[in-house]
């Protein structure tokens, strides 16, 4: 029990402020999904598709980039800072090519992609859009995150939710401006949301690059002044970042991809998907932080050759998240009224964005589960397997899932909902064998080397 407590508060101080940063990050979404519904039912739609591509993009290349945390925490717990200022280079240089690639990306795709949607001309107008906007915003996000993961594993988490919190609310007076047409500004509807989400990351930016070159113990004046980077850390960079990015990928392109299912069913389904979707990308911040946090700690620990400490962690890291996971899909259940009404005043819509809340508690549970785990593996730089177990999960299990309920049973849509609930207990199952195999294997060699 005493050590549960020590871990306990160690972790709840590197997580708290994760969190707040995360549902601030988030919060720019959720602010661009409510208030364009306010603008109108043909613009949450527009924004939800859009949203609905961007996302899996950009989640699995910051997947990549993340990959800068257990890199700087591994080498902070070894004592060797001397790499540090090559690895945030390498993992810059490496975010403004992948931001070039999905620029690429969208230019040779998403015609292709709008228009196989069968969506209506206003929405398809308003979703390509948003989509140009926040992909054109991504040549300042993803060289961003390098920046916040040396900030977090070298200073404290305190830095990232403070720069966050900072651009909150100049998102939200620039979605005011931008899409309802405040203050001499052009009505934009949903496309203003993408135009003030860039914006926003544009300034976050400024932000980190700021703290970068004022912080004493960050040598960001080292960190500026060449353009050197080691061949090495690109290797270890995509050796870690690439597999973690398509483990993400799988789940997240998932959710993205089963709109297609989804957008046959008319507009209204497909605004309520995307209101609960929404709701569901703000409370996986909780089980996200979990994981940041603990692949932080477990990573030092990691490389300081202290692996029962680490074991400790992740133990107590799971013990927390697991009744903070029972616990937000408790009060998902109980005010998902008042969550609906969020997003609409419309009562038939309504109706629909509470049912789909209730699919959305259920895998909140799991997810306290499998995302923590993948957390504490990266910490031990196991990416590879977890990769392939998410392949299985979501697209192997959850995705067929959904397709054969859908056709056995008159759920309509809730049926890819009711598959998405079984490949993230399917995750969660997987992602808990990985972890028991490699803390096994760990304690092993742990003996080994104390009867030598």
């Amino acid at each position: 029990m005493k050590y549960f407590y020590e871990d306990g508060k160690q972790l709840i101080s590197v997580m708290a402020p994760i969190l707040i940063a995360q549902v601030s990050m988030i919060g720019m979404n959720f602010l661009d999904t409510a208030m364009a519904g306010h603008a109108g039912p043909e613009d949450l739609a527009g924004v939800s598709v859009g949203a609905n591509l961007f996302m899996p993009m950009i989640t699995s290349i910051n997947g990549v980039l993340m990959a800068a945390t257990p890199i700087l925490a591994q080498l902070l717990g070894r004592g060797e800072k001397g790499r540090i200022s090559e690895v945030v280079r390498t993992g810059m240089m490496l975010g403004l090519l992948m931001a070039g690639l999905m620029t690429g990306g969208y230019f040779l795709a998403a015609d292709y992609i709008m228009g196989g949607l069968g969506l209506e001309p206003e929405v398809e107008r308003i979703a390509d859009g948003y989509l140009l906007a926040v992909t054109a915003g991504t040549f300042f996000a993803f060289p961003m995150m390098p920046l916040r993961a040396l900030a977090d594993t070298a200073v404290g988490t305190s830095v990232s939710m403070k720069l966050y919190l900072s651009a909150l609310p100049i998102n939200a007076a620039l979605n005011y401006f931008l899409i309802f047409g405040h203050g001499g500004f052009p009505r934009l509807g949903g496309i203003g949301a993408g135009v003030a989400t860039a914006l926003t990351y544009i300034i976050l930016l400024c932000f980190f690059v700021t703290f970068t070159l004022h912080s004493p113990f960050l040598e960001g004046k080292k960190l500026f002044s060449s353009f050197s980077v080691r061949k090495d850390d690109w290797k270890e960079y995509l050796g870690i970042g690439i597999p973690n990015g398509l483990g993400i990928f799988m789940e997240t392109s998932l959710f993205g991809f089963i709109i297609l299912f989804i957008a046959p069913f008319g507009t209204d389904i497909l605004a309520a998907h995307q209101a609960a979707m929404n709701y569901s990308g703000l409370i996986y911040m909780l089980p996200l932080s979990f994981s940041m946090a603990l692949t932080i700690l477990v990573g030092m620990e990691a490389g300081a050759g202290h692996y029962r400490q680490a074991h400790r962690m992740s133990h107590t890291g799971m013990k927390m998240a697991v009744f903070c996971g029972m616990a937000a899909a408790f009060a998902t259940i109980t005010g998902r009224f008042e969550i609906a009404r969020i997003y609409t005043g419309e009562t038939h819509l309504m109706e629909i964005i509470t049912l789909f809340l209730s699919y959305t508690a259920a895998w909140q549970i799991f997810d306290g589960i499998a995302c923590p785990i993948q957390g504490i593996l990266r910490g031990y730089k196991d990416v590879k397997i977890p990769f392939y177990m998410s392949m299985t999960a979501y697209w192997g299990i959850c995705l067929p899932s959904g397709i054969w309920l859908e056709h056995i049973t008159a759920e309509g849509p809730f049926a890819y909902w009711q598959g998405l609930v079984i490949g993230v207990g399917f995750s969660a199952l997987l992602m808990g064998i990985r972890l028991h195999q490699v803390e096994k294997s760990q304690n092993k060699r742990c003996v080994s080397v104390s009867s030598d």
